[in-house]
């Protein structure tokens, strides 16, 4: 019997850090006052971005996979993720007055902008269906708190109940999809699909079916035309 590789966790250190410091400022604004959680947890997680940011470019050293090829860590990933975590802090560090201006100003906030680019970071790295899905919803999960952040207002609410619907359609879609070029290929990976089409016979129906389901899915995610209708409400 085989023994599975070891993981190389040390290419998603930046996810593992941001993950920990999600979890860490989420105890730590509990145990504040409500005066000066929002202001703590809101600077915690600029300070947890920038410094996944330099891990990120400290490990920037070639293409590397890890967690059985599911992950990828790769010149363009470093590239897109330090333009993810940056803006992530720059989103944090101009929303201060903003909730502070619409008495919203809790600490949960940040830390659920922290979850969201976690999310959007292990999209980047998804070299697999798995985990590409993973990444999906945690982001998706963050933003639809975000989206009823306000909750004393009836727009607020519906925003979030509007998005949250549409999104659990989307996600079904996505996994739809995601099942059928499963079930007609054998594999999740991106990697094995690409030597799929590239086989003199093609790609079978059924996967050619399911990818139009996960874009369709992806779609609605993105608000892309002509899945846009819900974005405005939201």
């Amino acid at each position: 019997m085989p023994i599975a590789a070891v993981p190389n966790f040390a290419i998603a250190a930046p996810e593992i850090f941001l993950a920990i410091s999600a979890m860490f400022l989420l105890v730590l604004g509990t145990f504040l006052s409500e005066k000066t959680a929002p202001r703590a947890t809101g600077y915690g997680s600029i300070a947890a971005l920038v410094i996944a940011t330099a891990i990120v470019m400290a490990i920037n050293n070639g293409s590397q996979t890890t967690f059985g090829g599911t992950f990828v860590f790769d010149g363009f990933a470093a590239f897109m993720k330090v333009v993810i975590l940056l803006s992530t802090a720059a989103v944090i560090f101009m929303a201060r007055d903003y909730l502070a201006r619409h008495d919203i100003d809790r600490f949960e906030f940040p830390i659920l902008i922290l979850l969201a680019s976690l999310g959007m970071s292990m999209m980047v790295s998804a070299n697999d269906f798995i985990a590409l899905y993973l990444g999906l919803e945690l982001q998706s999960l963050a933003l639809y708190v975000i989206a009823s952040f306000q909750r004393d207002g009836t727009r607020s609410a519906e925003a979030g109940l509007k998005y949250f619907v549409l999104g659990a359609l989307a996600s079904g879609m996505l996994l739809y999809g995601m099942s059928l070029v499963y079930g007609f290929s054998g594999t999740t990976e991106f990697s094995g699909l690409a030597q799929l089409f590239k086989t003199s016979g093609g790609a079978p129906v059924g996967v050619i079916v399911g990818i139009v389901f996960m874009l369709a899915g992806l779609a609605f995610k993105v608000s892309a035309v002509p899945f846009h209708m819900w974005t405005p409400d939201v």
